[in-house]
């Protein structure tokens, strides 16, 4: 059964203290404003880059199909609309009043629910990094977790994706960081600086400790997240669990239990779904036949890759490829 994942005041777990962050939510007048530049941004469906590298914008003018996809981590604050990303059963639906974090590399299923021409899905994603955000609790002085432990999420679901609830200081850093945009010039300084805050906003509103626990040095979740870079970098190498356990110093029955906790997948489903995921890039952006591609990312059995490419997709390679060229990939 899917379960939906809403934010609500007193939600147990949610480390929701007064003290933690502030619950203020963001004006009409903010919203309007982020997606009245958003939009000015984006003049077709799809994803804009930006003069600031990490900020990248997306705009939809209408809903999409359930499409299997992979998030890198990164932060994600829509202005209008709404979507949803599905991970093994549970579905996070963020919109204006809910951001989206993706704290590893995780592949989900998206979908856009709330859009139309007049009124387009709008939205900003802000890449995150792991270097970033280590370095900035030891600076802040925030609060880490205690090394070893595994931090288990709220409810029993997974560290790697959260949605909370915006807040208005947060809003307020996110439109400085847009207002730069029309001044190129203040970028290379200002925008880092914002960025930062933007950052600092995330990790101590709500479960913002979700995402400490996996940037903090050598708790078990910050094992994890380095073995999915590594996994990220390195999927097309066949994969050993106990060397892969090693190198993050844990057992490979803990990695093993910790990896499905982080990712709700085994390391071999999660390779598996990365090289399915580039077999699918390669054909629908780079022009690739289905053979090709499925030898390029280390299937030497078609067969077995057609069948495992319809079990993730939904259609065999070459129709499901044939229907979804030119659809942006978002």
């Amino acid at each position: 059964p899917e379960v939906i994942i809403t934010v609500a005041p007193g939600m147990p777990g949610t480390s929701m203290a007064p003290a933690d962050f502030p619950v203020e939510p963001p004006n009409c007048a903010a919203l309007s404003e982020l997606a009245a530049r958003i939009a000015r941004s984006t003049p077709g469906d799809g994803v804009h880059a930006t003069a600031h590298g990490p900020l990248s914008l997306v705009r939809l003018s209408g809903p999409t199909a359930c499409t299997p996809v992979v998030y890198e981590p990164r932060l994600v604050i829509v202005a209008q609309g709404s979507k949803s990303a599905t991970l093994a059963g549970q579905t996070y639906v963020y919109n204006p009043l809910n951001y989206l974090v993706v704290s590893v590399t995780l592949p989900v299923t998206g979908q856009v629910i709330e859009a139309t021409p007049d009124e387009p899905y709008l939205c900003l994603r802000l890449d995150i990094d792991p270097d970033d955000v280590a370095a900035l609790i030891t600076e802040s002085g925030l609060p880490q977790a205690p090394v070893g432990e595994a931090e288990p999420s709220a409810h029993g679901l997974d560290l790697g994706l959260y949605a909370a609830r915006v807040n208005a200081p947060l809003m307020d850093a996110v439109l400085r960081l847009m207002r730069l945009l029309d001044t190129p010039e203040d970028l290379p300084v200002l925008a880092p600086m914002t960025q930062r805050e933007i950052l600092y906003r995330v990790l101590t509103g709500e479960l913002g400790h979700r995402l400490r626990a996996l940037a903090t040095t050598d708790t078990r979740s910050s094992r994890i997240a380095r073995a999915v870079a590594r996994l990220r970098e390195d999927y097309l190498q066949p994969l050993s669990i106990d060397e892969l356990a090693r190198t993050v110093h844990m057992s490979t029955s803990s990695f093993h239990h910790q990896f499905k906790a982080v990712t709700t997948m085994s390391p071999l489903q999660f390779q598996k779904h990365l090289r399915l995921h580039e077999a699918r890039r390669l054909m629908m952006a780079g022009g690739m036949e289905a053979l090709s591609a499925a030898r390029h990312v280390g299937y030497e059995s078609p067969s077995q890759f057609s069948r495992e490419y319809n079990r993730l997709f939904g259609a065999p390679p070459r129709s499901e490829v044939g229907r979804s060229r030119g659809v942006p990939q978002v």
